[in-house]
């Protein structure tokens, strides 16, 4: 599965992964002491939805907006959680000098989360591709709290945890370009919480034929995990042609009353994004809280 970002920023799979994100973000923030955000695969932190995404070999792709934040944009009447996403894209949008109304860039998780983050709050940005680590720097070379890290994010829950702020929101959300990407997700959180069991994670997970989920959930019963939440969003029935069929997110230690805001807010998504009769979305406790 190629998951290069540029041609697939702001698709069905961002607005699922970004609207749950603030509401994990924000959930942490009912408590004045601050956190550190670390996302293990940020990516170039911002994209530019005008620009023609270029494949190898000078091929070009379709780009996936307007499937996913393109249906939420001029939308009316959404749910509060998802009119708070789309507000903080229009931000964003406004603070890069986009025309009043237009839908010109999007946001990544790291921009996300310093749109969000109090001053008490820290960013720990890592990304692998050098070309896409120097596009993050560049966007946050003048954020304060915010550092960018050029190499494996899985190298940094080992060397990042426990914070100093005693309270993080870790973002696992690797590009699933390897076929032993579940493996280095379970090695990652094996050693996260081996180092900080009472962290927040938040593991993104595409639903395919290939992908190997099911495997994927048994193997995490090994870990002895806190309690989990497993949430997922399919946008096409299971005999549909497209490989992806939707995508999840496995919350760790989800914070207070974020179950139910999750819940609140699914049937607006499989209602907005599906692409057949056939989306879905639902949650359901791995491991349950006591």
């Amino acid at each position: 599965m190629n998951y290069r970002h540029h041609f697939h920023a702001g698709n069905y799979a961002d607005v699922f992964k970004h609207a749950l994100l603030l509401l994990l973000f924000r959930a942490m923030q009912r408590k004045e002491k601050g956190f550190l955000f670390l996302d293990t695969h940020a990516g170039r932190g911002a994209y530019d939805l005008t620009e023609e995404p270029v494949l190898t070999g000078g091929r070009t792709r379709e780009p996936e907006h307007p499937g996913g934040i393109g249906r939420l944009w001029g939308a009316a009447s959404l749910p509060p959680a998802l009119a708070d996403y789309v507000a903080l894209v229009r931000t964003y949008n406004e603070q890069r000098g986009a025309a009043p109304g237009e839908l010109h860039y999007y946001p990544g998780s790291p921009c996300f989360a310093r749109l969000l983050a109090r001053p008490q709050e820290r960013l720990a940005l890592c990304e692998l591709q050098e070309v896409d680590a120097e596009a993050l720097a560049y966007e946050f070379g003048r954020a304060p709290r915010g550092t960018v890290r050029v190499g494996d994010g899985y190298q940094a829950l080992k060397a990042l945890l426990p914070p100093p702020e005693k309270r993080a929101l870790v973002l696992i959300d690797p590009p699933f370009e390897e076929q032993q990407e579940f493996a280095e997700i379970l090695a990652g959180l094996r050693a996260a919480l081996t180092r900080f069991p009472s962290g927040v994670y938040a593991v993104w997970y595409p639903l395919t034929g290939r992908a190997g989920v099911e495997d994927f959930m048994r193997e995490l019963a090994v870990l002895r995990l806190p309690p989990t939440l497993a949430v997922e969003l399919r946008v096409a029935a299971d005999s549909a042609a497209v490989p992806m069929k939707g995508c999840g997110l496995l919350v760790l230690n989800p914070p207070w009353k974020v179950e139910d805001e999750i819940r609140a807010v699914l049937p607006a998504l499989a209602e907005l994004l599906k692409t057949d009769t056939g989306a879905t979305a639902g949650c359901t406790w791995l491991v349950p809280e006591s």
